[in-house]
């Protein structure tokens, strides 16, 4: 079986936000697909912290990982060994690369079992107050400005045709200036909402405003996650 185990959005969050079974999951098997170790190993312990770090077999499944590179996991799995996929943050396979393995698993006839936990993009999207039923999430947008400028400008048309909610991300030391670019090429009132530090019980700052009223109140998003969403 492989367990699509959710990871917290920030360690601040209390466990009995989480449902039990996920240490269940986690003190059933050993053998875990994992996006980044280092954190990997902190969300073991967070929720079960008498598992022995020492017994972790980790194999790395990040963007750049393919099938060949998880040869020798596959097989242990093709012989009933069972394996936990663990994101850096919120569910797996959601802006997560851990796809690859679940196809693989479907395509072998290996049961696949999701456990309910956050996802930033959703948390945010409920949040926004923005239209729940239809939404797109684009990922992350383009590095270079002059191609960002046209794609925020494509999804503002969206939610103006469309009144779909459009949903997107930025690596958290890029956030500041996503920021300024929307509040320079977006319409004073097109509506946007910012949700940064999603669970952290002390930092969460969520907040839904046209782009007039972010110019006047710019947060301070500096290596922060966000979420960032258009909307109605």
């Amino acid at each position: 079986m492989l367990f699509l185990l959710p990871a917290y959005l920030s360690e601040n969050t209390s466990i009995t936000h989480f449902s039990p079974v996920i240490k269940d999951y986690i003190m059933q098997t050993d053998y875990f697909f994992v996006e980044n170790e280092k954190t990997a190993r902190k969300v073991v312990k967070f929720f079960a912290p008498e598992k022995k770090q020492s017994d972790l077999k980790l194999f790395l499944l990040d963007k750049y990982t393919e099938n060949k590179d998880i040869k020798e996991a596959q097989e242990l799995m093709l012989k009933g060994q069972d394996f936990g996929l663990l994101s850096e943050a919120g569910l797996p396979c959601i802006a997560d690369p851990g796809n690859l393995i679940v196809k693989w698993c479907h395509e072998k006839n290996i049961r696949v079992i999701p456990i309910s936990g956050p996802s930033s993009i959703i948390l945010a999207l409920i949040s926004s107050g923005f239209n729940g039923q239809e939404f797109t999430f684009n990922g992350y947008l383009p590095i270079d400005r002059s191609e960002k400028k046209k794609q925020i400008l494509q999804l503002e048309s969206l939610v103006q045709k469309t009144g779909y909610s459009q949903i997107f991300m930025e690596t958290p030391y890029r956030n500041n200036p996503l920021f300024e670019d929307l509040t320079k090429f977006l319409a004073p009132a097109t509506k946007l909402c910012v949700a940064a530090n999603i669970n952290d019980p002390e930092h969460e700052f969520i907040k839904t405003k046209t782009i007039k009223e972010w110019q006047k109140q710019k947060p301070e998003l500096h290596k922060i996650p966000a979420v960032f969403v258009l909307g109605k």
